[in-house]
């Protein structure tokens, strides 16, 4: 009840248009200096603009709870992370010990000031749904605010699933001219699948300054990376004018832009002359109904067909986000994001007092550690490590780790319930194996997803380098040579993977 009161204040504190810049320590400040200068002088732009314009003032100077909606993408099925997929959706999936990926872009509308959310699933959504029901019940938003799940359903005049980005939004458009909904003038289209920390309301201010019907958030990019993304191209505006979708080689020369136009300077466009989408949309309400409904009816996703499509008639603005942002799409880039967290600076912070991440209260006690090794490690709320080491490594809630245990390089995530040590003691003597990761047992590499039983002197590095190997009867799955113990496996004393 406690972080929903507070999530309510921030909602209620920021719901006016506003600029921050905020960090924990000053170690976390040096790091991110640099990036909010980038942001700073855009906003330096932007407030130019409004000062001239006094229109755009008065529009943008109303409060987002009442005028912005946020409708969160749900995700597809999820194939790049399976089998963490395998019984959840991806915004379902836990992340840095405490989190699910799902509160990353819900607090960040809490802490922009946006409060009218609409969350879109479709595959393996019950526990998305149970998580988001706890978390943000109605008391979290205020009075005006809400936090609804719209499920794929048919109808009896759409008789298909969820085709895209863009068809999941088109199938609930109706909700958009709802009574409720009235008073809203922009829609922000957000991806649950991303780690990040974003002020929407220096995007919309963008937005609603420029006048534009389409604002596209993107993230400056140096060669090495440019080609696995979709870039755009840009006028001296910083209007789109053109998308490509990966290019490579001449095709991925000609992308290369002027990205001091939206705030970089002159070192760093030089070594980032290209911008990628980071598939973040906002979209006048108005707009967006024309463009689902009468224009592209056929269309089913926003970044290959719509956006691109909009460029040509529609004034179609690129926002520039020089921030950490990673795209949590595959079993590697999880893995490296997670591990990533317990880094000194890390890249992504989650503590941050102006601008939390919110999650399910949980009234767990601190973590007992006794007797143990820690370096570059996260040890979350309700864990159990004993006599043991841990190195780089992820602990999630609920964790138990036994004595004489080595964990290095992974991501343990914890479980959903605890086990007394009278059921663990009875368990042992009946030949049965706890939850947690048992005596004297060595994990790395590895991804222990919630509820596993891992045995006495187990041996899981994936010594031998295998790249793939599915073995779900054995209770584990390999990906990019990462091994992922399934959720609820059981891996005997002694085993070696």
């Amino acid at each position: 009840m406690a972080s929903q009161t507070m999530m309510a204040n921030n909602v209620a504190c920021k719901a006016t248009l506003s600029s921050r810049t905020a960090s924990f320590n000053g170690a976390t400040k040096a790091v991110m200096a640099p990036k909010r200068n980038v942001q700073k002088t855009q906003l330096m732009k932007t407030q130019a603009v409004l000062s001239a314009n006094p229109i755009a003032s008065e529009v943008s100077a109303q409060p987002l709870s009442k005028t912005v909606l946020s409708i969160i993408l749900g995700g597809g099925a999820g194939s790049r992370l399976y089998p963490l997929t395998k019984e959840r959706s991806k915004p379902a999936v836990p992340i840095g010990g405490a989190y699910r990926l799902i509160d990353v872009p819900m607090s960040n509308c809490f802490n922009s000031g946006i409060s009218k959310i609409y969350v879109l699933t479709q595959f393996n959504s019950v526990s998305l749904n149970r998580h988001l029901a706890r978390a943000y019940r109605q008391n979290s938003v205020g009075s005006e605010g809400f936090v609804e799940v719209l499920a794929a359903t048919q109808t009896p005049t759409d008789k298909q699933w969820f085709q895209g980005t863009a068809d999941a939004v088109r199938q609930y458009a109706w909700l958009l001219s709802d009574i409720k909904n009235k008073s809203i003038q922009d829609v922000v289209i957000l991806s649950g699948d991303h780690l990040y920390r974003m002020d929407y309301s220096e995007f919309i201010r963008t937005h609603r300054t420029v006048g534009a019907d389409i604002t596209v958030s993107c993230l400056p990019m140096d060669d090495s990376r440019a080609s696995d993304f979709g870039l755009m191209k840009i006028d001296d505006t910083g209007r789109i004018i053109a998308f490509s979708e990966k290019p490579e080689g001449d095709a991925l020369k000609a992308m290369q832009v002027d990205t001091t136009i939206l705030g970089l300077d002159a070192e760093k466009a030089k070594a980032s002359p290209y911008i990628a989408s980071m598939g973040i949309y906002v979209f006048k309400k108005a707009v967006l109904l024309d463009l689902l409904l009468k224009k592209y009816p056929t269309c089913n996703d926003f970044g290959s067909e719509i956006l691109p499509f909009s460029c040509a008639d529609l004034l179609v603005q690129a926002h520039l986000f020089a921030d950490y942002w990673e795209d949590i799409g595959t079993i590697a880039s999880f893995f490296e994001a997670n591990l990533s967290l317990a880094k000194s600076p890390p890249k992504f912070e989650f503590y941050d007092a102006n601008n939390p991440i919110y999650t399910s209260a949980r009234f767990l006690p601190p973590a007992r550690i006794q007797n143990c090794h820690l370096v570059d490690s996260i040890v979350s709320h309700g864990a159990i490590v004993e006599d043991c080491v841990i190195e780089n490594a992820i602990v999630g809630i609920r964790a138990r780790v036994d004595n004489g245990a080595v964990i290095k390089r992974a991501m343990v995530m914890g479980a959903d319930f605890y086990e007394s040590e009278e059921e663990r003691k009875q368990m042992t003597a009946d030949g049965k194996i706890p939850v947690g990761i048992g005596a004297g047992s060595t994990i790395s590499n590895t991804i222990v997803d919630k509820n596993a039983r891992i045995g006495k002197n187990c041996i899981i590095t994936n010594a031998k380098g295998i790249q793939e190997e599915k073995n779900e009867a054995a209770g584990y799955y390999i990906r990019s040579g990462i091994i992922t113990i399934l959720r609820n496996a059981v891996i005997g004393d002694g085993t070696v993977i």
